[in-house]
């Protein structure tokens, strides 16, 4: 398998154009007016930003919806009659950095 991926690598990396990586773009860009919704797969679940733009510099609104947020809603079903003792244990399970939830 890893001597099939290295020839993959090998062919895709054959098939990228020449020139430039970088873009030249000013130092500063406005996004267009409006608002979005962004999410990638995290290490540790969904990761979103909510943007809204007002066609200035700096965003109008921005929201991040950390993973650990997202994990943490689901403590409430997990710990339904276990033990105090074990509540420790299911919290460790789920990974949370108490960082992103101390809203």
């Amino acid at each position: 398998e890893m001597t099939q991926s290295l020839r993959i690598i090998e062919q895709a990396m054959k098939q990228i154009p020449g020139g430039p990586v970088k873009a030249d773009l000013p130092h500063l860009v406005r996004p267009p007016a409006g608002e979005v919704y962004a999410h990638i797969e995290a290490p540790k679940g969904e990761l979103g930003y909510y943007i809204v733009s007002d066609n200035s510099i700096a965003p109008y609104r921005c929201h991040v919806r950390p993973t650990s947020l997202i994990n943490l809603a689901a403590l409430r079903q997990m710990v339904k009659g276990w033990k105090v003792a074990d509540l420790i244990i299911i919290f460790g399970s789920i990974d949370i950095t108490m960082g992103e939830v101390d809203r």
